[in-house]
């Protein structure tokens, strides 16, 4: 398994990297839709924080292989074969979605992710006996997710309640194998322009998933004369705001923040915000249809808030990650400012849904006024 060059020309997504993001995709799509069901019945908080938990998991095992692909993928039979094996486990995940969202019950989520991860480890060990130079570092990477894989296994014999501190304490192990595996051994090769990309096509894949929820908005709409004119108001809306948000991200470059190790992380980590941020949105978008409809047992201003603040969050992180750079002081300010309306657009309920994507297309023109002026880069 020899390292790939991080310099090679044309470097795109393999048909098997784009396999392996639909199916991860699938368990987005089955925390998105419990999100949404356990917001509507009125418990929020309890939600997000399942969905938050959940999420890490689908994005860690994704993010994981990603950043070994751009570095190793031999596109052999045992590599396809190993990457299978992640995409079975990852469905198994999937498969405990709702047991670990509406009951607390991470057992199957558990199984499925250390599936993934220990398939992980074989590709990590196929690289310590094939390339010395990287030889270090993979061994590193290797033991450490094995480790952390034992005490993700540990945690469900733990007393009832115990996933409030264990979860968070294994997150943060989880996150500290790879500056520990990079940082003590040879950095592995990425290839910024495919890393980038294979965020960009992730970004793309989930933010679709916003589109589903405006389309049921009309279908809802067709069903029930009643509600008509109301849910095309909401699937408009929705349209807007998937649109825009995709504006937003592809407005400018983005491979050349990876630039060293700590930019690398702070990119690669710093996704997980946008990512969990565009899977919620189309469960927000769900939840006003549901509200819309009079099924949804919330008040007008937490609907609200299931579109806002996944929107802001969307805007922000990537405005964090991506746009501040290319701007200046007073379009960075006219961007944070607006990002900050669309949560005061909870405010409004009433009109909350309309008025975010208004705001999403101000920032829109915004980035687009301010990428006339010389030398600002744009996304290609």
């Amino acid at each position: 398994m020899a390292p790939r060059d991080p310099a090679e020309d044309h470097r795109a997504a393999s048909p098997l990297e784009l396999l392996f993001d639909l199916v991860f995709v699938v368990a987005v799509g089955f925390a998105a839709t419990n999100l949404h069901e356990i917001e509507a019945e009125g418990h929020v908080s309890s939600a997000v924080v399942a969905y938050a938990m959940v999420f890490f998991a689908i994005w860690w095992a994704w993010l994981n292989f990603s950043w070994f692909a751009t570095s190793f993928d031999t596109d052999d039979w045992l590599y396809r074969v190993t990457t299978f094996v992640q995409m079975a486990g990852v469905l198994v995940l999937a498969a405990g979605v709702h047991a670990a969202m509406t009951e607390g019950d991470f057992t199957v989520p558990v199984i499925g992710y250390v599936v993934m991860r220990l398939a992980m480890v074989a590709q990590w060990l196929r690289v310590a006996v094939s390339s010395p130079r990287y030889r270090r570092t993979a061994l590193r990477y290797a033991v450490g997710i094995v480790v952390v894989q034992v005490l993700w296994v540990g945690m469900l014999a733990l007393p009832e309640g115990s996933t409030a501190w264990a979860f968070p304490v294994l997150v943060l192990l989880e996150v500290l194998v790879p500056p520990i595996a990079e940082g003590t051994g040879e950095t592995t090769p990425w290839h910024t322009h495919h890393i980038a990309e294979r965020y960009a096509l992730f970004t793309l894949i989930v933010l679709g998933e916003g589109l589903v929820a405006s389309a049921n908005a009309v279908i809802d709409g067709i069903a029930e004369a009643d509600h008509l004119a109301s849910l095309l108001v909401l699937a408009a809306a929705g349209l807007v705001i998937v649109a825009g948000l995709w504006w937003i991200y592809f407005s400018r470059e983005q491979h050349d923040h990876i630039r060293n190790l700590p930019s690398a992380l702070v990119f690669g980590y710093g996704h997980y915000f946008v990512f969990a941020a565009a899977g919620a949105l189309p469960a927000g978008i769900e939840v006003a249809v549901s509200a819309d409809a009079g099924e949804a047992q919330l008040s007008h201003a937490t609907v609200a808030a299931t579109v806002a603040v996944p929107v802001a969050l969307f805007v922000l992180a990537i405005w964090a990650l991506a746009l501040r750079p290319s701007l200046s002081a007073g379009w960075n300010a006219t961007v944070v400012v607006l990002a900050v309306a669309v949560l005061a657009t909870i405010t409004v309920p009433d009109v909350s849904l309309v008025a975010t994507a208004v705001l999403v297309a101000g920032i829109v023109v915004v980035l687009e006024v301010a990428e006339r002026r010389p030398g600002t880069r744009r996304a290609r």
